[in-house]
């Protein structure tokens, strides 16, 4: 019995590929707390994504965090001061544990977006 069941788990573990990447994953998540989901990625998949969207205007603010497998990193990060957005890609086993370290905020470009906003609410009472 013992040596059937060694058997069977064996064959169980050896099943799945071992070269096989992990990712993090998660869609629209407000923080990387809410990433916690990890995902199998497949043959054609090659690199872990994090994509973070920003913005903030007037007061308001959000972001969203997506990551998970993606088969080409298309990587690129763009920082309007009021909106900002980067995809970082990696390669190795859970390595998206954090990729939007990229965007950095530039307060003289969100100050200004913030001062338009309000001219442009209230432009002829101000």
């Amino acid at each position: 019995m013992k040596a059937s069941f060694a058997i069977l788990l064996a064959a169980c573990l050896c099943v799945q590929r071992a070269s096989s990447l992990v990712c993090w994953y998660c869609e629209g998540a407000e923080s990387n707390w809410g990433c916690w989901r990890w995902q199998i990625c497949s043959d054609s998949e090659t690199s872990c994504a994090t994509v973070y969207v920003g913005a903030g205007l007037a007061g308001y603010s959000s972001q969203s965090i997506t990551k998970g497998c993606v088969p080409v990193c298309p990587q690129m990060g763009v920082n309007l001061g009021f909106v900002a957005t980067s995809v970082s890609c990696c390669s190795s086993f859970l390595c998206n544990i954090n990729g939007a370290s990229s965007v950095k905020t530039n307060h003289l470009i969100l100050a200004a977006g913030i001062a338009a906003s309000f001219f442009y609410l209230f432009g002829p009472r101000l």
